[in-house]
């Protein structure tokens, strides 16, 4: 076996010896960096895009004037409340006693005067009849002081005669005329007490006629609140609510219905007279009833800061019913504008964006476009606000998407992805 050192003395480095192939590592080192630069772009799009805020975006909406010399409608005020009967009445009793015939239940039409109720009412009957009977007395004793009256004066003129002839005396004479004076004394009598039999006949018919419950108007019953054999009196009785104090029914004109709403004291001011109104049912949101405000109560609540409001419903329906729940949206009317020759020019379009989309900063107001996948921030002019919305005079056109409540940090031409 030949020896490690003799092996390593026979090696030798050959520097004459032909180069070999260096140009292949930079080739490699060359394509590798062309590649890393093409792709740069891409995972610089796609690392932006991964850490891109999502935002909600809103439209820019638009409202012009109907075509036609028409007007357009603007929200200004929203108020919630309950549909309430213009008019509306509890009925109740005249006289207590216990009820002997209901002539009606809930959903009954009824007319204005018409006998919905009785009270039982015999006691009453008895006492008219017993007036009447007093009456036909009377009559009776007020012919016979007529008659005897009649032959006292045929006799005082007999005594007269007789005494001409001097065949009676004086003191026949004068008692004549002393009975023909209480005969007429007598039928005054009973002339007074005819009155007083047939003035309480009067009373007895009234009696027996407050017995009888009648309808205030026209209407519908929608509250039934007594039943037949119950005892009912004017005040109320042991276990009725105070308020109703004898009522035993509840009758509503169903032909003029409204919204009985309140409204804020700040709010107020932005109402005017017979201001037009959408109204809606919470049970049917869907549809949308025309209404108009018809009176703002003349005070104010001072521990609430509210004012009462009433809106007509102008086109209710079967739908529609008491003490249901609805909102009202108060509408600003934008009449057309005049020009020359008495014609109607429409109204300038007015574009609405949410308030939540408006951010100001040192005075200045603004908000975010979103296009083509990024932000970008636009100064806009603002006009009267609408409820949650308000109105945008320029920098914004309608259709353009819009950043609601947008993170911090955003700049111009920062990538965003959208919700949803």
């Amino acid at each position: 076996m030949s020896s490690p050192t003799a092996d390593l003395s026979q090696l030798r480095i050959d520097r004459d010896a032909p180069g070999g192939r260096p140009w292949l590592a930079w080739l490699i080192v060359g394509v590798v960096v062309a590649a890393a630069v093409a792709a740069y772009p891409t995972a610089r799009s796609y690392v932006a895009e991964r850490r891109a805020p999502e935002v909600d975006i809103v439209r820019a909406t638009q409202i012009v004037g109907v075509a036609g010399g028409g007007s357009g409608a603007m929200p200004v005020l929203v108020a919630s409340g309950y549909v309430v009967a213009r008019h509306s009445s509890d009925v109740g009793v005249k006289v207590g006693g216990r009820i002997q015939t209901l002539k009606f239940e809930e959903g009954t039409r009824v007319r204005a005067g018409e006998v919905i109720a009785e009270i039982e009412h015999a006691d009453i009957d008895a006492q008219l009849e017993a007036a009447r009977r007093t009456v036909a007395e009377a009559d009776a004793q007020l012919a016979q002081a007529a008659a005897a009256r009649e032959e006292d004066v045929r006799n005082v003129d007999r005594q007269r005669a007789l005494m001409k002839d001097g065949i009676t005396t004086t003191a026949t004479l004068t008692a004549a005329e002393s009975a023909a004076a209480v005969s007429a004394a007598r039928v005054k009598s009973a002339e007074a007490a005819i009155a007083s039999a047939r003035a309480r006949v009067k009373v007895a018919e009234e009696a027996l006629e407050n017995t009888n419950v009648r309808a205030p108007f026209d209407g519908v019953v929608i509250k039934k609140r007594a039943e037949r054999g119950e005892t009912v009196s004017p005040f109320g009785v042991a276990g009725q609510a105070s308020r109703e104090g004898g009522a035993i029914a509840t009758i509503a004109d169903l032909q003029e219905l409204e919204v009985q709403t309140e409204v804020s004291e700040n709010g107020v001011a932005k109402l005017t007279p017979a201001m037009p109104a959408e109204v809606k049912l919470q049970a049917y949101q869907d549809q949308v009833f025309q209404g108009r405000l018809r009176q703002i109560f003349p005070s104010a609540d001072r521990a609430k800061s509210i004012v009462e409001v009433r809106v007509s419903i102008l086109n209710p329906d079967v739908h529609v019913k008491p003490e249901m729940t609805a909102s009202v949206t108060f509408q600003e009317i934008r009449t057309d504008a005049p020009v020359r020759g008495g014609a109607a020019a429409p109204s300038a379009p007015t574009v609405l964006i949410p308030k939540r989309a408006v951010l100001e900063q040192n005075g200045a107001t603004y908000v975010w476009v979103v296009a083509g996948g990024t932000a970008s921030r636009r100064a806009v002019m603002l006009g009267p606000e609408r409820i949650d919305q308000v109105e945008v005079r320029s920098g914004v056109i309608a259709g353009e998407a819009l950043i609601v409540n947008a993170p911090a940090g955003l700049t111009n031409g920062s990538p965003i992805k959208t919700k949803g």
